[in-house]
């Protein structure tokens, strides 16, 4: 346990944040938002809410957890790159703005509006700034009056919040009414926000979101969650998602701890265990964690998120059911990850994915959904707390 602890804060502190920290744009604001596998950046591409909220949260919690002055000065540096990102008029943020701070694409996105929330959360508390808790609540607000209906919440939007299509978040061939992904980080973007507000409309929606997983997300019968649905909670595609089951087992329990009612966790974290014990089965070996399977055939690759979030759900399970496997697991996720995800080249981070046998994809190393909120998290739970 201290060695792993010991490599998780070289791996933060020597290699992701000194890695971010570089791309911060002093002249345009934000970060760069695009290095190729080559590692050549473009100053010029898109500048994507979601990488700058996720880069806001990042430097906030480790700010947070290491207290080091210069972590808080780029997460005001990056709260200022969101501030140019909403719209002042319609409320909400948008999909991606030019480094020069022109709109390139308006979309109001429910799932982005969630990333907004949590990285304002977690900036409040790092900053004490009272503005940004206000921010957060506003868009908690906005998400409540244009991105919700009595069933659950919705996808995407024109900038004048009318109902647009949700390419955005649909893959496999289907374009989706609701999805998992969303709901799961509207989770997380409101359980931050209840973490830094105590506000009881929060709560009361975390509420909301606990029942649509446990009766409509939730497949009891495939120890699963089904990802893609349409308005009337159908799955449209037989997709299991290992990677957002392994995540949510560990996010949705944190969600409970923050919660705090034991009835409602004596329901729900049964499930989490039996998903984390499914995503085992199915999805790890000694050499990392498939993606997903799709009407039967599993897609092998190893992504980055997937590694960072495989080892925290075995971490969690282990916490809660002291069996020795989950506890081997997160261990050989992490030599997994220190052996083959990270990228040893000087100035990179972690690649996007590897093939099963270990070969890296030439695909970004950052780009407007590659960021250091998984690998970060990941390195900052491990040196939080003594699961394992």
């Amino acid at each position: 346990m201290v060695e792993l602890k010991k490599e998780a804060r070289e791996e933060l502190c020597e290699r992701i944040i000194p890695f971010w920290k570089g791309l911060r744009d002093d002249g345009r604001g934000g970060y760069v938002g695009y290095v190729g596998y080559d590692l050549r950046r473009d100053p010029d591409a898109e500048r994507g809410c979601i990488l700058n909220s996720r880069i806001l949260w990042f430097f906030s919690e480790s700010y947070l957890y290491l207290g080091d002055p210069s972590l808080l000065s780029e997460a005001d540096h990056a709260y200022e790159a969101l501030l140019r990102m909403r719209d002042t008029e319609n409320g909400g943020v948008y999909w991606s703005l030019s480094p020069d701070g022109k709109v390139l694409d308006g979309t109001k996105h429910t799932y982005n509006q969630a990333f907004a929330i949590y990285a304002l959360s977690a900036y409040y508390r790092a900053s004490g700034k009272k503005e940004a808790l206000n921010l957060a609540l506003s868009l908690f607000d906005t998400v409540e009056t244009h991105c919700r209906d009595d069933g659950g919440y919705l996808e995407a939007f024109t900038p004048d919040w009318k109902p647009a299509g949700n390419d955005k978040l649909s893959e496999n061939g289907v374009e989706a009414g609701r999805t998992m992904n969303t709901l799961l980080h509207v989770m997380e973007g409101y359980t931050g926000l209840y973490e830094a507000s105590r506000d009881s409309r929060v709560l009361d929606r975390l509420y909301f979101i606990c029942d649509i997983f446990e009766n409509k997300i939730y497949n009891r019968k495939m120890r699963r969650q089904e990802v893609f649905f349409d308005m009337d909670y159908r799955p449209l595609i037989d997709l299991h998602s290992f990677g957002h089951d392994i995540e949510t087992s560990w996010l949705m329990d944190h969600t409970l701890d923050v919660m705090g009612d034991d009835e409602l966790t004596k329901r729900i974290r049964p499930l989490l265990i039996e998903m984390a014990y499914n995503t085992y089965d199915l999805a790890f070996s000694d050499h990392g964690f498939s993606n997903e399977c799709e009407r039967g055939k599993t897609d092998t690759t190893r992504i980055w998120w997937v590694q960072a979030e495989a080892l925290l759900g075995f971490k969690n399970a282990y916490k809660h059911t002291r069996d020795e496997k989950f506890r081997e697991a997160a261990l050989s996720q992490w030599r997994y990850i220190k052996n083959v995800m990270t990228d040893k080249r000087p100035g990179s981070e972690w690649f996007w994915s590897v093939s099963e046998e270990g070969k890296p994809s030439h695909k970004p190393i950052v780009e407007p959904w590659k960021c250091p909120y998984h690998n970060g998290r990941m390195c900052l739970r491990i040196l939080q707390d003594d699961d394992i």
